[in-house]
């Protein structure tokens, strides 16, 4: 780190992004990104009996072809880090068994990607191991009967309420080599303004994400101009706006280079109300479009960060607020 109370790590010895992967549910595959997507899937329960075991094909699916992708087999990946909003992160849990690969389950909520990132790039900078594996997801439908109604309830959505992404991403890191880095990593801290509306996340999580970009850029030195792109997880059209007033308070101005994935992965015309959501939002746009455009040298420096609420059913029903959570990884190309 680079001063006592820094909340970021530097890599001396960057970890390359050996390959990505993503896979989409139908609506998705609808959706601004549909070029961009390795997978879209037909249809959103796989012939399973259950939205749940459905979700634990998809970190099947996605995992395995990452690893492909990175011309990789399982036995060459050290570590697996892996997370979903299930309770007890039982979709990651699941698919980790089909795999005989160490496996360090996480759970960040909407945050858990970048969480995943960094730990891996942490463990790969230490020395420690060589490759890691780094994913999340979500389902709309497994998320939408744990943490609000159960579909069949046909419930109305309040206004600002965000679409659960049906998707999930992978992310091979490597040690040494060329092409795109993780050169950073900064930890984010626990707020909670005192939202309790389980149905604007967005607005929960702002303060949070404002929390760790204002940490990244004081560690740093940097200002958002810096960068190519400063991209949000899933803060929808709402939170972000939200997050430009917070940051513009503390005297930060985010300018055209800030995005939300939450607020591009759908479409002006799909009815999504806010934008997307879960913690399949952030992994399949920055496997999918990030990636790609840096691939390409669109983009040479990007700061992403994946926000996260981390409340339960439980929590929700006895009327505590919620507090959430944003991690940030710098990624850079050659």
């Amino acid at each position: 780190m680079s001063t006592e109370n820094s909340q970021t790590i530097f890599f001396k010895n960057a970890p390359r992004i050996l390959a990505g992967y993503s896979v989409v549910g139908p609506k998705e595959g609808q959706g601004a990104f549909k070029d961009y997507y390795d997978k879209i899937l037909d249809g959103d329960q796989l012939k399973e009996k259950s939205y749940e075991r459905a979700e634990r094909l998809i970190f099947e699916m996605v995992i395995e072809n990452a690893i492909k992708k990175a011309g990789l087999k399982a036995g060459d990946i050290n570590a697996l880090l892996s997370g979903d909003l299930l309770n007890q992160i039982t979709a990651s849990g699941f698919c980790a068994a089909k795999f005989d690969i160490p496996f360090l389950g996480l759970f960040g909520a909407c945050a858990t990607f970048t969480e995943a990132m960094a730990l891996g790039a942490v463990l790969i900078d230490g020395g420690y191991i060589k490759h890691a594996a780094c994913a999340s997801g979500s389902h709309f439908s497994s998320v939408e009967r744990q943490y609000r109604f159960p579909l069949e309830l046909g419930t109305q959505r309040p206004p600002t309420a965000q679409w659960t992404v049906t998707g999930a991403g992978c992310s091979i890191l490597g040690a040494g080599g060329k092409g795109i880095k993780v050169t950073a990593a900064t930890m984010g801290k626990v707020i909670d303004y005192g939202i309790k509306d389980v149905n604007n996340m967005g607005g929960a999580m702002a303060p949070a994400a404002m929390n760790t970009i204002e940490a990244h850029l004081r560690d740093t030195g940097n200002k958002p101009d810096d960068y190519d792109m400063i991209v949000t997880g899933d803060l929808g059209k709402f939170g972000s706006q939200m997050l430009r007033e917070l940051m513009d308070n503390k005297g930060i101005k985010l300018g055209t280079n800030y995005h939300d994935c939450g607020a591009m992965i759908f479409t002006k015309g799909q009815k999504v109300l806010q934008g997307g959501s879960g913690a399949g939002c952030a992994p399949v746009v920055f496997n999918s479009f990030i990636l790609e455009k840096m691939r390409r040298e669109k983009l040479k420096k990007v700061l992403f960060i994946a926000t996260g609420a981390l409340l339960s059913t439980v929590s929700a029903q006895q009327g505590d607020s919620i507090p959430c959570i944003a991690h940030a990884i710098l990624v850079e190309g050659e």
